[in-house]
């Protein structure tokens, strides 16, 4: 399944299923096939996304200082951050936001 985020004030945006889900459980959104955004609920999505980048970021540093001390290869992660899947969308959001045009996704 793919989400695919639609706004008058953006451009689309698709997103694979479970990134597009990771970011709607993020900004506290019901992950269903259809849903919307309104452009009041934007300014605390991107603060709720904004923290989830810096935890994200401040875990897997402190994972890679703990394995460092402890003379162990310090852990991997995955190809693409959050940061790097949540950009577009927070950008979207910014967008929409200032315009007052709500995001819908499955319709």
């Amino acid at each position: 399944m793919l989400y695919k985020f639609k706004s008058k004030a953006a451009g689309d945006l698709i997103m694979l299923e479970p990134n597009g889900r990771r970011v709607l459980e993020i900004i506290g959104k019901d992950a269903g096939p259809k849903g919307i955004i309104l452009p009041e609920e934007m300014p605390a999505a991107i603060a709720a996304l904004d923290a989830a980048i810096e935890r994200e970021e401040a875990e897997q540093k402190a994972a890679i200082a703990e394995a460092t001390a402890q003379g162990q290869v310090p852990p991997r992660f995955g190809d693409v951050s959050l940061r790097q899947r949540a950009v577009p969308f927070i950008d979207m959001l910014k967008r929409c936001s200032a315009a007052g045009k709500e995001i819908v996704w499955g319709v």
